[in-house]
């Protein structure tokens, strides 16, 4: 008997999903004959070395990249939220996970042991970044396994050098985390349809799914690549009994997420722009880099007419790159669920069907015949071709590490607060989630008089704490002469409008017993210093000036 391996035909490396086992022939004699080699087969097995470089290359490159001003000196909205939660204790993260967050809490858990060893932003982003290292390697190997260690080396250097790769190798959340995670399980379930043994798979995409829960849709996505590939009833038992306990495992977060599902209010529908959006964010950013990949990603579908069994890299990436954006899409023309950084992880199959379909190229018109230096030759051009890529790329790679180009940056409220507000000092927070800035960097407020904080944060269960009613707010600012406010400038600018009762009381007594008499800006938030009205002569200061303009996010 023999075991079936990576089949490898004229389209290169394919994965068999039909019967494990089948007879060898017999010679003459009755004994088992000698199942021959295929060149095809031979140059593989010869080539370890090549199969390697395909996932050390990227590796590396992905990991200079994400360590590439990975400390930008400020952290975003989202950033400190991580970096506040992290930092305390375990039963206060649990005790929080039941009111908000759920769907973040084994990331929260895990960067609990990371911030232990020093809460910085370096430390903050590190994770991410050596899973994106990892998530690299593993597209650089998922390629070499399904089409050859050329396309395996180019596919990895296009994931490392995509700019939404890099963003997301830099942030303190787990996006990062779950992409590796899940191309780690679209490589695993290619041995799996081998071998039949799906624990690895089931334990590693649990684990992803429990990181972010968004990414049980790559079951789907598996799904539809085993039917393209038409696998035999033993491959979807495996496969089934793996999916059925990825999601029993999920169900419990799932529940408990969905009653926390007020925190996505903010989102609307996705668009047909939206999704052309992610397109370009998988394939280029720059138009000549995009029309250049878009025709080569649509040239590494030719897998798909691959024969019956057989899980060709088309059949395998095309699912994974399409299946999960569009299915959230979809649901969220119900109820908006959509944000490009909940399906990251799809991103890893565009760049190996872009360089499929450039392997294709490459050998219909590479001479068949000159010597074996000529495969050696077409990848280093590839590699080449990348390399201008890469230079195309670049403003936007050194664009995405200057913290004006994210949503908010509250390192830079922080520091503005440090130099304006002197300890002691009343402070006010508009609306209540601005106290994230002084949550993630507390040393900027240190010994500060919260106004409106009734409960302490960590204890309450909360991620801002809880905040006195309009009664007790108008009570204790009736004892203040000042007070500093520590304000969301789109808010007090008048481009957007609290929807809390005590949110519009704070904007109603600061207008209605409070003058502005000094102001220090930061591109997202003001500290402004507020007297009240009859106390406004002989204070040093004038009202603010005109507001510069905000930069535009990212």
């Amino acid at each position: 008997m023999v075991i079936k391996g990576c089949l490898i035909a004229k389209d290169r490396a394919v994965v068999n999903v039909g019967p494990l086992v089948e007879p060898q022939p017999l010679d003459a004699a009755g004994e088992a004959a000698v199942v021959p080699v295929r060149a095809a087969d031979r140059a593989t097995v010869r080539a370890p070395g090549r199969g390697a470089l395909a996932a050390v290359v990227p590796a590396a490159v992905m990991l200079a990249l994400g360590l590439w001003g990975v400390d930008r000196g400020g952290t975003w909205r989202d950033e400190a939220v991580t970096l506040q939660v992290a930092r305390r204790g375990v039963p206060d993260i649990w005790r929080l996970l039941h009111s908000v967050d759920a769907v973040h809490g084994l990331y929260y858990l895990l960067m609990h042991a990371v911030l232990a060893v020093r809460p910085d932003e370096v430390l903050l982003r590190l994770p991410s970044v050596c899973a994106a290292t990892v998530t690299a390697a593993l597209v650089g190997t998922l390629g070499t396994r399904l089409a050859g260690p050329r396309v395996g080396l180019w596919a990895g250097l296009l994931y490392a050098i995509t700019p939404m790769a890099g963003h997301y190798a830099q942030e303190g959340r787990s996006y990062a985390l779950v992409a590796a995670g899940a191309t780690g399980a679209t490589l695993l379930l290619t041995r799996a349809v081998r071998t039949n043994s799906w624990r690895s798979y089931g334990l590693l995409l649990g684990l992803t799914c429990w990181l972010h829960e968004f990414a049980v849709l790559l079951l789907l996505a598996h799904a539809v690549s085993l039917a393209l590939a038409r696998a035999d009833r033993r491959v979807w038992r495996g496969w089934g009994r793996a999916a059925g306990a990825v999601v029993l495992a999920l169900l419990p977060m799932a529940l408990v997420s969905h009653a926390q599902s007020a925190q996505l209010a903010w989102l609307g529908p996705p668009t047909w722009d939206t999704a052309q959006g992610l397109l370009r964010a998988f394939l280029g950013e720059s138009d000549p880099l995009y029309w250049t990949c878009l025709p080569l990603a649509l040239l590494g579908l030719a897998g798909l007419a691959a024969p019956r069994g057989r899980l060709t890299l088309a059949r395998l990436c095309l699912p994974l790159t399409v299946v999960p954006p569009a299915a959230l899409m979809l649901a969220s023309q119900l109820s908006p669920l959509y944000v490009d950084r909940y399906v990251l992880y799809a991103l890893s199959g565009a760049p190996l069907l872009v360089a499929a379909g450039a392997d294709a190229v490459v050998r219909r018109c590479l001479p068949t015949t000159g010597g074996r230096w000529f495969p050696s030759l077409a990848a280093a051009f590839g590699v080449a071709l990348l390399g201008l890529a890469y230079l195309g790329q670049l403003p936007l790679l050194r664009a995405d590490r200057d913290p004006a180009n994210r949503p908010d940056d509250l390192g830079a409220v922080a520091r503005v607060a440090e130099h304006a507000v002197r300890p002691g000092q009343p402070v006010l927070f508009l609306p209540a989630q601005a106290r994230n800035a002084a949550l993630a960097y507390p040393d900027a407020f240190r010994g500060v008089r919260d106004v409106a904080l009734l409960s302490p944060v960590a204890p309450s269960g909360t991620l801002y704490g809880r905040e006195a009613d309009p009664a007790l707010l108008r009570a204790r600012l009736a004892r203040l002469d000042r007070v500093w406010v520590v304000a969301d400038r789109d808010l007090m600018e008048g481009r957007w409008s609290p929807a809390g009762a005590a949110e519009r009381a704070k904007m109603a007594l600061l207008a209605e017993e409070f003058t502005p008499v000094e102001e220090t800006l930061s591109p997202d938030a003001s500290v402004r210093l507020y007297v009240r009205r009859a106390g406004v002569s002989g204070v040093p200061g004038t009202p603010p000036g005109p507001v510069p303009p905000r930069p535009a996010p990212r």
